[in-house]
């Protein structure tokens, strides 16, 4: 599951289509109910962006939703996952560069006229019906039903409307020549059947380690490559929120509260399963293949198996799986076909629906209505919920308490006493050096980096707990002794003579080397990969990316072995088996196709570069304890799941 929401969830990345296309999510959080920007006081700002600022109720909101949407799509959803993705930080990213777009629109006096926000209205699928606009009477029922005032909604729309404005502004002048385009297209559409041997340096054994002599010359040499890095040391106490959750109590009526004030979260979704036959068409050949399409239609509805006729005639990417859209690959199809399941019964089979491309038919498998889940069945989950947020409540109390009482005796130690607490030492540490198994991510260290020799921290949010430190000691950077680095020296020495004994494995191996590889792996303990479509820039087992290997890819005779390659792990042998090539007649087909995807692909690169210099021209600063706070509460929502 994680593989596929890691491959889905590349769309959060903040490219040129997401900045525009997602602007809409945060409207209502941003600049609706939840919050407006340089509306908010500073204790409750979360970052700020110039003369701006996003409260820390917006990023909650925005964060939310975008949670709550996910978990539409991916019903195992939970807290771990959502750490992996790291959304909290994405969404966070999304919020400070559609506010620095909107200052930039500002900073070039770009405006959005009644007109223009009219046009948007009337171009929203969501207020059309058979393509045609449903009325501006209906329009602003639909936001009654939904509870969006037509002021902010409109508002928004302006927004959205500036942020298009100025990204196209920005990259007007981004073009791609000819050959650039080609060069893409081969990137993206040639491929080579390739085989390597690898000679692992971490699979070679060595006899005898370096002596003394050995390792001291080594470090002689190379003494400038050896340095301790700085370190600080601090006092510090620390609340888990496991631990407190004993001293926190959580009624009846606070989890039927919780339940009833959000029962989205306790929803699983409605459930279709779709299968699909598709013929594609050309204004040539359109009339015929209808034609089909109808036949098949016949054919289906008088009891014909869908999935052999899908497996038979269709030609799309699932028709070798029967036609088999399964629970959610369907709802990336086509609006057409989209809306025709959402009207569908379970077991009905649609009329034939033309597209833009062909003609296809849909066949509703399964269709199970979305339902709540009772409080009974999770009720579980809500008290975790609370008493997780309770006992985080509770840390961020004390830890506030005991700053204040800390910064009145300048000292963390003086403060704890008084509580009745001791504090800790956390050693040397260096920058994000984790403490203990109560902050893995080295918040807290990363915190120590921030702070003047014997200054108090604020509390610092992390996901277990909460925690306040005190700066004790500086270690500035230095040069290493040898005894400091003894063990490093030693495994680089070590390191150097495997790789060379791979590099002499493999020479040898390439000398005598027969057109069974396999053969010639299992017999010298070499590792044999095959990879049946390589393209350009993509990831190799054992090997990593290696422009060495792309270029030999597609190069290289077949069959013929390379050359020994140093790559990150030993040395590697390489040899193609066949060959994918594009003509320049294939590509004159999809120039205009291609040239707008790079376009847009250059055009992201540029804004992204942009971006970066934007943020240190208007001086973005993030709240990063109170954004861990935030992020955490939203989070432990799903903890339970």
């Amino acid at each position: 599951m994680l593989k596929t929401m890691r491959k889905n969830v590349k769309a959060l990345k903040p490219t040129l289509w997401i900045i525009i296309a997602t602007f809409v999510i945060a409207i209502f959080a941003i600049w609706g109910g939840a919050g407006r920007l340089g509306e908010t006081n500073r204790s409750n700002t979360l970052a700020t962006i110039g003369k701006e600022r996003i409260s820390s109720d917006a990023y909650f909101q925005t964060l939310r939703q975008r949670l709550e949407a996910m978990k539409k799509e991916y019903s195992q959803l939970n807290k771990a996952f959502i750490q992996q993705l790291n959304i909290p930080q994405r969404v966070l990213q999304e919020m400070v560069e559609q506010a620095l777009l909107l200052q930039i629109a500002e900073d070039m006096k770009l405006g959005a006229t009644d007109p223009e926000v009219r046009d948007r209205i009337i171009s929203y699928p969501v207020f059309q019906k058979d393509g045609q606009f449903i009325g501006f009477k209906e329009y602003k029922q639909v936001l009654d039903w939904n509870r969006i005032p037509l002021a902010d909604f409109e508002d928004g729309l302006k927004k959205e409307i500036l942020i298009d404005k100025v990204v196209k502004l920005l990259t007007a002048g981004i073009t791609v020549s000819d050959e650039e385009v080609w060069d893409n297209y081969k990137k993206q559409n040639e491929s080579a059947k390739i085989e390597y041997l690898v000679a692992e340096k971490d699979k070679i054994e060595l006899t005898d380690k370096p002596d003394a002599a050995a390792i001291e010359a080594h470090f002689e040499k190379n003494k400038a490559a050896y340095k301790v890095p700085e370190k600080r040391t601090a006092d510090y106490l620390f609340f888990r929120t496991d631990d407190l959750k004993t001293r926190v109590k959580v009624d009846e009526s606070e989890i039927e509260k919780y339940y009833k004030d959000n029962l989205s979260q306790f929803q699983d979704p409605e459930k279709i399963k779709v299968s699909r036959i598709f013929l594609p068409y050309t204004g040539k050949d359109k009339p015929q293949v209808l034609a089909q399409a109808a036949d098949l239609l016949k054919r289906a509805r008088a009891g014909e198996d869908f999935a052999e006729l899908a497996r038979t005639f269709s030609k799309d990417d699932k028709a070798k799986e029967g036609g088999d859209w399964g629970l959610t690959a369907w709802t990336a199809l086509p609006a057409k076909e989209t809306d025709e399941v959402a009207k569908m019964d379970a077991g009905k089979t649609s009329d034939v629906i033309e597209t833009d491309t062909g003609a296809a038919i849909l066949k509703v498998a399964e269709k199970t209505a979305a339902i709540t889940r009772p409080l009974a069945e999770v009720k579980t989950t809500v008290k975790n919920i609370l008493e997780d947020e309770k006992a985080r409540e509770l840390a961020a109390d004390k830890a506030s308490r005991i700053e204040k009482e800390a910064r009145g005796q300048k000292s963390l130690d003086m403060a704890a006493q008084k509580e009745g607490l001791k504090v800790r030492s956390t050693g040397p540490l260096k920058q994000a050096d984790p403490l203990e198994d109560f902050d893995p991510s080295g918040s807290i260290s990363q915190t120590l980096f921030t702070l003047k020799d014997k200054e108090i921290s604020a509390p610092i949010y992390t996901y277990t707990g909460v925690g306040i430190a005190q700066l004790q000691k500086t270690e500035p950077e230095r040069p290493a002794k040898l005894e400091e680095v003894r063990n490093a020296v030693e495994k680089d020495i070590l390191d150097s003579r495997k790789k060379e004994k791979a590099l002499e494995k493999l020479t040898g191996v390439l000398a005598g080397l027969k057109d069974d590889w396999e053969d010639a792996a299992q017999k010298n303990g070499l590792q044999i990969k095959a990879v049946e479509a390589h393209k350009r820039e993509q990831y190799l087992s054992l090997i990593g990316e290696s422009p060495e290997v792309d270029n030999l890819a597609f190069s290289l005779p077949i069959k013929e072995p390379s050359r020994t390659i140093e790559v990150e792990g030993g040395y590697a042998v390489v040899r193609v088996l066949d060959r994918k090539l594009v003509t320049k007649e294939e590509f004159a087909k999809a120039r205009d196709t291609e040239r707008s995807t790079l376009l847009e692909s250059q055009k992201s690169k540029f804004l992204q570069s942009y971006m970066v210099k934007a943020r240190d021209e208007k001086k973005v600063k993030v709240n990063y304890d109170l954004y861990t706070q935030m992020s955490t509460e939203v989070m432990n929502r799903f903890s339970g799941e």
